[in-house]
This record gives structure tokens, sequence and C-alpha cells, in this order.
């Protein structure tokens, strides 16, 4: 009844109105401030790694921006920004990423920033990287090569290219 009185008094029928949508601006205000924060927090959270589980093999490249787990078995080229390769795994192809750990087997060349081989690690074929760790323990069969960024880098790089190119035309010539 008292808000009825108000109501007839078109003076005091503002006032009363005036508060009650105030204060649902800000509940609501403070449902989108908490939705911008979650909204803000997803972004800077990192996405799971997809893991290929045990059971599971797959004939053909893969290929992704994020992480990957591999657990099984992989006959294809696989390009990620983390390839972790587990104990149980093993991967014939090429395996190309800013990190890769092999804790399992990979039976073809490796290219990546940062390789760690760990002492289950089985790897047979070339490892093209900035930076490798190897523990003790870890078998591997091939060679090993330092290059800036293996990532783009699909040659020798420019002292195989410029020192070798010359001497074999000089030694041509030579020979001619």
């Amino acid at each position: 009844m008292f808000s009825k009185s108000r109501v007839s008094d078109s003076g005091g029928s503002q006032p009363p109105t005036t508060p009650e949508p105030t204060k649902k601006p800000d509940s609501m205000d403070t449902k989108t401030s908490t939705t911008d924060y979650s909204a803000s927090s997803a972004p800077k959270t990192k996405p799971p790694a997809s893991v290929l589980s045990s059971d599971l093999t797959i004939k053909g490249n893969l290929k992704t921006a994020g992480d990957i787990q591999i657990e099984g078995t992989v006959e294809g080229d696989i390009r990620a920004h983390l390839l972790t390769v587990g104990e149980g795994a093993t991967v014939k192809g090429e395996c190309i990423a800013d990190d890769v750990v092999v804790n399992g087997r990979i039976i073809g060349r490796v290219r990546g920033l940062k390789v760690r081989l760990t002492s289950t690690a089985r790897v047979e074929g070339d490892i093209i990287h900035k930076t490798i760790a190897i523990e003790s323990g870890a078998h591997f069969e091939g060679s090993v090569q330092r290059q800036e960024d293996p990532l783009t880098a699909t040659g020798g790089g420019k002292p195989a290219t410029g020192g070798g190119a010359a001497p074999s035309a000089a030694a041509a010539s030579a020979k001619a």
C-alpha cells in the first residue's frame, strides 16, 4: 500500500522506480564482470594436450598447433607445439615440434627446438635440434645435427650448401 500511494503521486513514482532498476543493473554488472573474468581467463589457460591412447593406431599425418601425447601407434608424420611420445608408443615417421619428449620409440627423423630423450627412449633416425638432452639408458641410432632453426630448415644449412657446392664444382673442373 505504501508504494501505491507513491504511485498515485506523479513525483513519488519516479524515485522508487529509479532505485529498483539501479539495483538490477548492479547485480547484472556483477554477473557481467564475473563473466568477463572467466572469459579473460579462458584464453590465458592453455588447452590440455590431445592424447592418443595405447589401443589406438593411426595411419596418416597429424598436425596441430597445440600439444599432443602419443601412447599408441602412429604411422605418419607429426607436427605439433609439444610432442610427447609415451613409453609404450611407436611413431614411424618424421616428428616436428617446438618441444619433443621421447619416452617410447620413434623410427624416423626428429626435428625440434628442444629434444629430450629419456632413459626409456628408442630412436632410429636423425635428430635435428637447437638444444638436446639425452638421458643415460636412452637408445639412439642415427646422426645428431644442431641448427638455429631446425623446424624450417630442410637441408644441411648454409655451411653445407656454400662449402659443399663450390669445392665440388672446382674438383669437377680440375678433373675434366
